[in-house]
């Protein structure tokens, strides 16, 4: 049966080429709401096409003009995609090009004439590294070839600028399954790296670390800034490194009506004391810093 169907393909492949356009805008037209959904909820993965896939990853496969091909896949524990017609296909390290290409390759060896596959990915299950700290979005990313340490921190919403001190990637060893994020002091086997912020923002390639499947991703809480006193909106705030005294009271919402920046003073820790220092509007505040503006004298 299979091969009176690619019998029947070859002999309609004129009248199939007149429908091609029609046809493809209708199969658009039909995509499934969820199938949108997922997209937007998977679209925090820059390079879908460099994806690895693994075991529990599901794909949506489209066999142009084959319905009972055609379907949502879970790719099986040991790596292989059952499809029917052609039974099962490695899957596991494979990119969703080189997976199309496969597919494409055992339909066409005596099912189908030139047959037109595509592959998309619905669901990550298999390749993650975990973000956890003081970012925006801590969370579970999935891992596509090559991806960054600063690829991840920028989707995780870390501002590299306002950060300090040492981001930790804590590396589970090869022969551990870990399920879920692994802290420095859990015990676990595992490598751990620190990388210091500070290069980072300074764009040394050389410490841009290359993620791994599992790799879990330390942002250390970041010291503050606080202000008191005579502006709009006193409180703590992280800010990047160079800020002036001028551009953190824009921050916190200028001055008050009563507000004398020029009084304004610096409680700093050096070397284990409290300190004070009068301020002027070009210095730089630092992460800890206490300011106070006070009301002008008359």
């Amino acid at each position: 049966m299979a091969r009176e169907t690619g019998c029947c393909v070859g002999a309609a492949s004129l009248a199939l080429v007149l429908a091609f356009s029609g046809s493809t805008l209708a199969q658009q037209a039909e995509a499934p709401a969820s199938q949108q959904e997922t997209r937007r909820l998977t679209r925090s993965a820059d390079e879908p096409d460099a994806y690895l896939l693994g075991p529990d990853d599901v794909v949506n496969v489209v066999v142009w003009n084959q319905k009972d091909l055609s379907g949502e896949y879970v790719i099986e524990a040991d790596g292989m995609l059952t499809v029917p017609l052609i039974g099962s296909v490695q899957a596991e390290g494979l990119t969703l090009r080189a997976i199309e290409a496969a597919l494409k390759r055992q339909l066409s060896d005596g099912f189908l004439r030139d047959p037109q596959v595509s592959v998309s990915i619905l669901q990550y299950h298999s390749r993650r590294v975990y973000v956890v700290g003081e970012v925006k979005q801590p969370g579970t990313y999935p891992l596509t070839r090559n991806t960054t340490l600063i690829e991840v921190l920028t989707r995780a919403g870390a501002t590299l600028n306002a950060m300090t001190g040492e981001v930790t990637v804590v590396r589970p060893r090869a022969d551990r399954k870990i399920a879920g994020p692994v802290l420095p002091d859990q015990g676990h086997a595992a490598d751990v790296i620190r990388i210091d912020l500070r290069d980072l923002e300074s764009g040394i390639v050389a410490r841009d670390l290359t993620l791994r499947d599992g790799d879990t991703i330390v942002v250390p809480d970041q010291e503050k800034v606080y202000v008191m006193g005579e502006v709009r909106n006193p409180g703590a705030y992280s800010v990047p490194r160079g800020t002036t005294l001028l551009q953190l009271i824009s921050i916190a919402g200028g001055l008050t009506d009563r507000g004398a920046v020029g009084r304004t003073r610096a409680y700093r820790h050096v070397n284990g004391e409290k300190k004070e220092m009068k301020l002027k509007v070009d210095d730089v505040v630092e992460p800890g810093d206490t300011i106070s503006v006070p009301q002008r004298l008359f």
